[in-house]
């Protein structure tokens, strides 16, 4: 599966306000059968995701990281209930990154990541994550420019240390536009069921969309690494961004390729009494 026009090769320039958040190449045909092409392969994609997630769980020697990011409703949930809400919930482990606590902030900024980093044999998903740190900080002039902008480096080497103990890293940056938030955040708004995800604050952020994108846009372009890439994925398209993801992942456990352990003993030999 061809995965080029959606990662970013090291050392590459990002603007994410010249990438079309509505773009599907890795489709092709007739546009009116892109959906069904999309929910097809990504039928396709979980049911091979199941098979090498059992044996990634069986083997014990590596482990995946997903990093999701992206602007508040790009889909960070949606994903990882149409992706990852499929495999076995017992290797599956999903984190998500909210304010630091009072202890969190007494350490280093990287202490928390590390400390729910997936174990060998499991999948770890990170509903936002480490990248906070050189985005949100930034735009809101948490910390100072001489401090978050000291991390780029030290992210690279910190997934760089995963990468060398086992952990196989890849991030995803679901793309949105600001009008697909908008007609995002109104449908919170104008659903009962939905009232409860909306907040005040999602309406303050949105303020500071284009520092947003330049934060990220600056994220990726210093920290996609031949060992640690970025996948920038258009989300506009809930059925699109669900069939890219399920593709990466896909392709990054067949390029892990877990074995399932040999046995220590001839199961011809074994007979069970009745």
């Amino acid at each position: 599966m061809r995965l080029t026009p959606h990662r970013i090769k090291p050392g590459t320039q990002v603007d994410l306000a010249a990438i079309d958040t509505r773009n599907t190449p890795m489709l092709s045909g007739d546009k009116r059968t892109e959906r069904s092409q999309a929910e097809a392969r990504h039928a396709e994609n979980v049911v091979a995701m199941q098979a090498l997630q059992q044996r990634l769980f069986a083997e014990q020697k590596q482990s995946l990281l997903v990093v999701l990011q992206g602007m508040d409703t790009a889909g960070k949930d949606g994903t990882i209930r149409h992706v990852f809400g499929l495999l076995n919930p017992q290797g599956v482990r999903v984190h998500g990154f909210k304010v630091p606590t009072a202890l969190e902030q007494r350490h280093d900024f990287l202490w928390r990541v590390h400390a729910v980093a997936p174990p060998h044999g499991l999948v770890g998903v990170f509903n936002r994550s480490h990248y906070e740190d050189v985005g949100v900080v930034r735009v809101h002039d948490l910390v100072p420019e001489q401090v978050w902008s000291k991390r780029f480096d030290q992210i690279n080497a910190f997934e760089q240390a995963l990468t060398e103990a086992g952990t196989t890293v890849v991030k995803v940056f679901l793309h949105i536009s600001k009008e697909e938030q908008k007609e995002r955040l109104q449908a919170r708004l104008d659903t009962p069921e939905k009232n409860w995800k909306f907040s005040m604050g999602d309406l303050e952020e949105r303020k500071h969309w284009d520092a947003y994108q330049e934060a990220y846009s600056d994220a990726i372009a210093r920290c996609s690494t031949a060992s640690a890439p970025w996948y920038i994925v258009p989300a506009d398209r809930k059925w699109y961004r669900n069939f890219v993801v399920s593709t990466i992942v896909r392709t990054t456990l067949e390029r892990m390729n877990p074995q399932v352990p040999e046995v220590d003993f001839d199961p011809s030999t074994i007979t069970i009494d009745r």
